[in-house]
């Protein structure tokens, strides 16, 4: 019998303690340094033993995170593939259905598992209430006024202080605060596109931005997007050479719904290739600081050398989604939007800018991120876990390295405009595929919000689990 090598020794020795429950299901084994230090064997020993526990499937790497532990249950799925939709613009028709949907999300008789909102027990709720009653005694006047147009200077401030983590640098004077990001978005489209033209949107996508490009009277283009690495390169290119593209609308950081987060060098290929052809990319960032590493991703804004990303985003998953304060940094358009922001209802609110901005100023963010971002990490992987064990056998799964949603696809049987109306008489609600996309396809897939866990929510996920189990087997 051959003897082992070094690394089969290594490796070994964590399997060992994984087995015996030493390490659970998600937790974080030690780094490779750590490892190196503690059983004194160099780097690349230790890089080649977590290789095999990769190929083994007992761990996983997360970008800038390090390595954790899979489950029995985890590594045996797969994982959900490249998207692959119709490289053809087509006129967006989701209103009906997503209002029906979002009437739901805010029925407080039913677990919510389709709205993306964060948990309310991580919000800042007592210091981002003092925040505010400190800016209201000492600007008593100030705060009650308008804050025209590019909004309150403290909190621009703040944000471009911020900036610096997503990896770009801008002014104060760079910013324009919005009534939440989505405004942003729906300025931006306005400024850019006229009636008839085309957005290039990755597919699946967030729901609201098809409703705005549809109010709008735009078509939109869906892309094939990975969920891991995002929006194809290959296919954006292809889509601009056979049609006239006015925009690109991308989530880059942990898209809503698949979790998908581009690596920097593709980032920087989607900004090189859209300026190119002068193209503006509209980047939603609005998930970037949820991110389960400890360094946040950059933005794409970060390889912008042409002023023609117009960033968006907001603290809505953070820190307060009911002040609905968001802002842009429009680069080229900065001029465009913020006389469209005025026209559109003058500025955004006042007290909860200066709020806010006494927030970030008197420190804390970080450490608040740094505690969401190990909850949310487990809170996704705890609701993992229940799908796989609950579900029908062949549903595939998201893998998200940041933000709080699910995406699962289901087996091709299983209609989910049937199950959610199952599961409104169960008391449960989620978000169904077809909303996410332009055509409504992904018929057989649903998204879930796993930003809260609790035993309700799992009693949920058990009971949906059972009514498509249910339904495959009628269908079949």
């Amino acid at each position: 019998m051959r003897e082992k090598t070094l690394y089969e020794k290594v490796a070994n020795e964590i399997s060992h303690l994984i087995d015996s429950g030493t390490f659970s299901p998600g937790d974080r084994i030690p780094s490779v340094r750590s490892l190196n230090r503690q059983m004194r064997v160099s780097i690349a020993t230790v890089m080649e033993a977590y290789r095999l526990l990769e190929d083994r499937g007992l761990i996983e790497c997360r970008p800038q995170s390090g390595y954790y532990v899979l489950s029995t249950t985890t590594h045996r799925h797969a994982e959900i593939e490249l998207s692959n939709p119709s490289l053809k613009p087509a006129k967006v028709s989701v209103s009906d259905l997503v209002m029906m949907i979002l009437k739901d999300s805010g029925n407080p008789k039913l677990v919510q598992l389709g709205a993306a909102v964060p948990n309310p027990e991580l919000l800042p709720v007592d210091r981002i209430n003092r925040a505010m009653a400190a800016v209201t005694r000492r600007h008593r006047i100030k705060n009650i006024s308008y804050e025209f147009a590019a909004g309150y200077d403290g909190f621009r401030t703040q944000i471009a202080r911020r900036a610096l983590t997503a990896g770009y640098t801008i002014a104060p004077d760079d910013i324009i605060i919005t009534s939440g990001c989505q405004e942003a978005i729906i300025l931006a489209l306005k400024v850019i596109c006229r009636p008839g033209d085309t957005v290039a949107i990755e597919s699946p996508t967030y729901y609201n931005f098809l409703q705005a490009i549809e109010m709008l009277g735009l078509k939109a283009l869906e892309l094939p997007t990975h969920p891991r690495d995002g929006i194809s390169i290959d296919a954006l290119q292809y889509a601009i050479e056979h049609n006239r593209i006015s925009a690109c609308l991308c989530i880059t950081n942990f898209n809503n719904p698949l979790g998908s987060c581009m690596p920097d060098e593709r980032k920087k290929e989607l900004v090189e290739l859209l300026a190119s052809h002068d193209i503006p990319l509209i980047e939603d960032d609005i998930y970037g600081d949820v991110s389960f590493s400890v360094q946040r991703p950059k933005a794409a804004k970060a390889f912008d050398k042409k002023d023609n990303v117009i960033l968006c985003s907001s603290f809505s998953k953070t820190i307060a989604p009911g002040y609905r304060i968001g802002w842009t940094a429009p680069g080229r358009f900065r001029r465009e939007i913020e006389r469209m922001k005025s026209v559109t209802n003058l500025a955004a609110a006042t007290p909860q800018q200066m709020a806010l901005a006494e927030f970030l100023a008197n420190g804390g963010y970080d450490h608040h991120l740094r505690k969401i971002r190990r909850l949310y990490a487990r809170h996704v992987h705890l609701m993992s876990e229940s799908v796989l064990r609950h579900f029908p056998e062949g549903t595939k799964i998201s893998r998200p390295a940041g933000g709080y949603v699910l995406w699962l696809e289901l087996p091709q049987e299983i209609d989910c405009l049937e199950l959610y109306e199952k599961a409104l008489k169960k008391g449960i609600s989620f978000a169904p595929g077809p909303i996410f996309s332009s055509r409504q396809k992904y018929r057989n897939f649903l998204r879930l919000n796993a930003a809260t866990w609790s035993d309700a929510i799992q009693e949920a996920i058990r009971t949906l689990g059972s009514l498509a189990l249910r339904k495959e087997r009628l269908r079949r």
